[in-house]
């Protein structure tokens, strides 16, 4: 008789979203898996029925946290509730590194004693490095998606952390050519804010970045649950942009793709191990503008943060500009030994990627969720 587990799983925006969704299916492939919890499409797909809408974590910055704070203090005890009646044998937090704090805290001071893990450990090494041991007594452990994590978090005392890779490793592309011409991905974040800063300034540059001989079209890849508002945004454009929400569509297209305009996060690691050429962009809010210049201004794309230089340029800025962006853009699309010098960064990165570090090599993250499950003592 196979074993089972009884899991709650939340993750709070569409990169957790994914990630979550695929540890549940690994895990299925070795026990039999009861689901609760919050997520979107992907953990829909695998039979969550969500307690919440996951569009509800799916804040950033101190200005959307500040303006939705009622609501996610409110999820926040929702979902202890929920936990505390049920008591699944497991709690897996993806990403959402503060709501997932939060939770895990609520949880331990009311007696839940299953082991918590948390899903993609806290950038600690950008910033805050103390928050690694405040983590400790909170969660059984943490599994990371970047190389060189695990290292981090055991010299900063936090929790036992394993590095178990990515899900986009399993669509990675082996080109070793640059295209020479192609669709330009368009890729304004999915937060509303992210979407309110970015999308006046891709509408600004679209018609020049369109008129380039290397650029066939431009294209938004997005979610199902936002195709209509990028339809309702880009309808307004004065040139003609593909809105494209299936997922099993996104290869070929980044395969085909030319580069990418992107903001700073999870999909600059997806298009580097798709070898996409990039330009990362990030228009600032007020408050995250100040802590970018308090901690010296660092790069914040994770194919710069992994390899440790600057292998994709990067645009920073609470006054982040049409003209400048297009500017850097141009330059992008118009070199092909631009775009061949990335595309050479990014085998380096899979390498990297598939492997992990000396004596922290990359782990399957089932194995080491029931890993932990098995090893438990509850508290």
């Amino acid at each position: 008789m196979r074993e089972s587990l009884r899991l709650f799983i939340l993750a709070g925006e569409p990169s957790g979203d994914r990630i979550a969704a695929d540890l549940v299916g690994r895990l299925r492939q070795k026990v039999d898996v009861a689901l609760s919890g919050v997520g979107g499409d992907e953990l829909i797909g695998q039979g969550l029925v969500p307690l919440f809408p996951m569009s509800d974590l799916a804040v950033m910055g101190v200005t959307d946290v500040i303006l939705n704070l009622p609501k996610l203090l409110w999820r926040i005890g929702q979902a202890a509730r929920a936990i505390l009646r049920s008591q699944p044998d497991m709690v897996v937090l993806v990403d959402a590194q503060d709501f997932s704090r939060l939770l895990a805290a609520r949880l331990r001071a009311k007696g839940y004693s299953g082991p918590i893990i948390l899903y993609v450990a806290p950038s600690v090494w950008a910033r805050h490095p103390e928050r690694a041991a405040k983590l400790r007594p909170l969660f059984d452990a943490t599994l990371a998606v970047l190389p060189f994590e695990p290292a981090v978090m055991q010299r900063l005392g936090g929790p036992p952390t394993r590095y178990v890779g990515h899900p986009a490793l399993g669509e990675a592309l082996l080109t070793e050519t640059a295209p020479k011409q192609g669709p330009l991905v368009l890729l304004p974040g999915s937060r509303k804010g992210e979407l309110r800063r970015h999308l006046p300034l891709l509408a600004a540059i679209a018609p020049s970045l369109l008129a380039e001989a290397a650029v066939t079209e431009l294209v938004i890849p997005t979610l199902p649950a936002l195709r209509g508002r990028l339809e309702k945004a880009v309808a307004n454009w004065p040139v003609p942009v593909r809105i494209e929400d299936r997922r099993a569509e996104r290869k070929a297209l980044y395969g085909q793709a030319v580069a990418a305009i992107c903001v700073s996060g999870t999909v600059t690691l997806e298009l580097a191990l798709a070898r996409v050429p990039m330009l990362v962009i990030y228009a600032l809010d007020g408050p995250q503008a100040r802590v970018y210049e308090q901690i010296g201004r660092p790069q914040v794309s994770l194919p710069n943060i992994i390899l440790g230089r600057e292998a994709v340029p990067e645009m920073v800025s609470q006054s982040l500009s049409a003209e400048a962006v297009g500017g850097a853009a141009f330059a992008l699309v118009r070199d092909q030994q631009v775009r061949q010098a990335q595309v050479a960064a990014f085998a380096e990165l899979y390498t990297l990627m598939q492997a992990g570090e000396a004596d922290y090599g990359r782990q399957d993250p089932a194995d080491e969720v029931l890993a932990v499950l098995r090893g438990h003592v509850r508290r």
